[in-house]
């Protein structure tokens, strides 16, 4: 009894292994057991929570990688995958399913780089952002898949152009010298999203999110923010602009990655376009409004890229264990450059880590904010910087610092609070003297200055 028993739970072990390692398009419960089954085989360094759901009542499933699972180490950066956006891009969301069993199987082998990097970051995987959508599009097939059947959400919605435009306040402030990043939310923005949207906008502004990226089809290249151009007059194919953010060395460093570590991403040639390096800046490809990675760039601390990964919008299964082998290792080699640039707390005199403080770079127009416990993450080519810590309240504090190829540099700031002035003693006439006017008569005149993404 005892050998028939062992040889039924090795059958089912090579069975488990076999169904884990199959290569089939996954319908949303098929996708959701897919996702319970990692989780139950790596329980300890997994997570699946939702964040919300889509127009049909649909969990929008996330699994999460990391060492404490739930929970935001300091000082531990966090990275985020979104795929199946348009529900009719599937590429996407099988890429990352088997990204899940690849991470969970390497972390159970011991595989050093897969173990570093869970115990390092907290990934977290969202296979499907419409998952309505993709139900449309599986009805029909890859066979006789429409170019558009099931593109959109379940209420007829391009959930990447229902993001807000902050890119039209962004474009208006910078003419006035204003700020381009954290820009707020207009008032009436959740009567103006779907339910998908919002869970998403939601879900970022609760997560201190660093590096992204979300997952299409149609194209083959990487693509980085601006998506819109400044000039919306050119929105089509023959006329183009280049619209690159304050960041675009480093955008195209990160696309880079992506795009070489890809198997033919980086040769250019690809659907009858060609794209140098196997990256493009969105607008100089086509001008897209309201678009996810210009928000997450635009509202949240975090950089975001998009990627199309295939031809065929809805690649047949005998061709997903191909694609899967051509994106591997530059699904992981993207989360890694999560780990560059520089890192540190934002703390008080009593070592009481500040929310919220602004992290400027010299020479680079665009801040980061610390996160609830005080850290902060900045994203940075290799160089020397000069780097501000501020927060209200506080004195600013500024640094020079170094960053290598190898890894994040620590940087940390420890600001002193503000001292608060006495008022000037009255004169016998009881009037206040008035410190702008004193420094009036001490300063002389002279020093004085007035495939659609």
């Amino acid at each position: 009894m005892a050998g028939w028993l062992r040889s039924l739970v090795g059958a089912l072990l090579l069975l488990e292994v076999a169904a884990a390692l199959s290569f089939l398009h996954h319908r949303y419960e098929e996708m959701v057991q897919a996702l319970f089954r990692v989780q139950s085989q790596c329980p300890y360094v997994t997570r699946i929570y939702s964040i919300g759901r889509s127009v049909e009542g649909r969990h929008l499933y996330v699994l999460e990688f990391s060492d404490y699972p739930g929970i935001h180490e300091p000082l531990e950066p966090e990275f985020k995958y979104v795929g199946n956006m348009h529900g009719n891009e599937v590429l996407g969301r099988e890429l990352l399913l088997q990204l899940s069993e690849f991470l969970c199987e390497e972390y159970r082998r011991g595989n050093d780089r897969i173990t570093g990097l869970i115990h390092s970051t907290r990934i977290h995987i969202m296979p499907s952002m419409n998952p309505d959508g993709y139900e449309v599009a599986a009805k029909q097939g890859p066979d006789s898949n429409g170019y558009l059947t099931g593109r959109n959400n379940a209420n007829g919605v391009d959930l990447n152009r229902n993001f807000p435009d902050l890119n039209t306040f962004m474009y208006y402030s910078r003419e006035i010298s204003g700020p381009n990043h954290h820009i707020p939310l207009p008032d009436n923005w959740k009567s103006q999203v779907e339910p998908e949207t919002l869970a998403v906008i939601q879900w970022i502004s609760s997560y201190n999110f660093v590096l992204s990226a979300n997952l299409h089809g149609g194209a083959v290249v990487a693509n980085y923010p601006y998506d819109k151009s400044q000039d919306q007059r050119f929105r089509s194919h023959r006329h183009t602009v280049n619209t690159p953010t304050p960041d675009d060395k480093l955008f195209q460093k990160l696309a880079k990655t992506y795009s070489y570590a890809h198997s033919w991403m980086h040769r250019g040639w690809n659907c009858g376009d060609y794209f140098a390096d196997g990256i493009t800046n969105g607008a100089s490809w086509y001008s897209l409004s309201k678009g996810m990675q210009d928000f997450n760039y635009l509202y949240t601390n975090c950089f975001e890229i998009t990627l199309e990964l295939s031809c065929n919008k809805f690649p047949p299964e005998e061709d997903l264990e191909r694609q899967w082998m051509a994106n591997r290792e530059a699904l992981v080699a993207f989360i890694e450059e999560v780990h560059q640039g520089i890192k540190g707390m934002v703390s008080d005199e009593n070592n009481n880590g500040i929310a919220g403080a602004v992290i400027s770079v010299q020479g680079i127009s665009h801040d980061i904010t610390s996160g609830d416990m005080g850290d902060y993450f900045r994203l940075l080519l290799p160089g020397t910087y000069t780097v501000t810590a501020s927060a209200e309240g506080y004195q600013p504090q500024t640094v020079t610092t170094t960053v290598g190829p190898a890894g994040p540099s620590l940087v940390h700031f420890q600001l002193k609070q503000n001292v608060v002035k006495k008022p000037l003693e009255r004169k016998a006439s009881g009037t206040r003297v008035n410190n702008k006017a004193l420094q009036k008569k001490v300063v002389p005149r002279a020093t004085r200055r007035g495939t659609q993404r």
